[in-house]
């Protein structure tokens, strides 16, 4: 898991993601978001708000890690949304949260 950390601070001084409540809207809607990654203590509305927006575009959508965590591996401060807009950022990133082992 400290890897995808470590590939969500790639992404962002490569300029791939973007972060905040508006900005992420805007990623999702414009579908420029090709992953979004919602802390797991976010509040009960902005999962629902999240999920259901994902949802209906058909954007991926993972939860993981604090939003403290989420905040300093992109050396911000804690964050509890982020769409990473790069194809190639999100696949690195999505295979990180599944072992092989796991997938049959």
């Amino acid at each position: 898991m400290s890897k995808m950390l470590s590939y969500l601070g790639l992404a962002m001084r490569a300029g791939k993601l973007v972060t905040g409540d508006e900005g992420v809207m805007g990623a999702i809607r414009s579908r420029e978001a090709k992953l979004v990654i919602l802390a797991v203590d976010a509040s009960s509305n902005a999962q629902k708000k999240y999920k259901d927006k994902c949802a209906s575009f058909n954007i991926k959508l993972i939860e993981c890690f604090s939003r403290d965590e989420l905040g300093s591996s992109i050396g911000k401060a804690e964050r509890v949304v982020i769409a990473v807009n790069d194809s190639g950022f999100a696949q690195m990133i999505l295979k990180c949260q599944v072992k092989p082992a796991e997938v049959e």
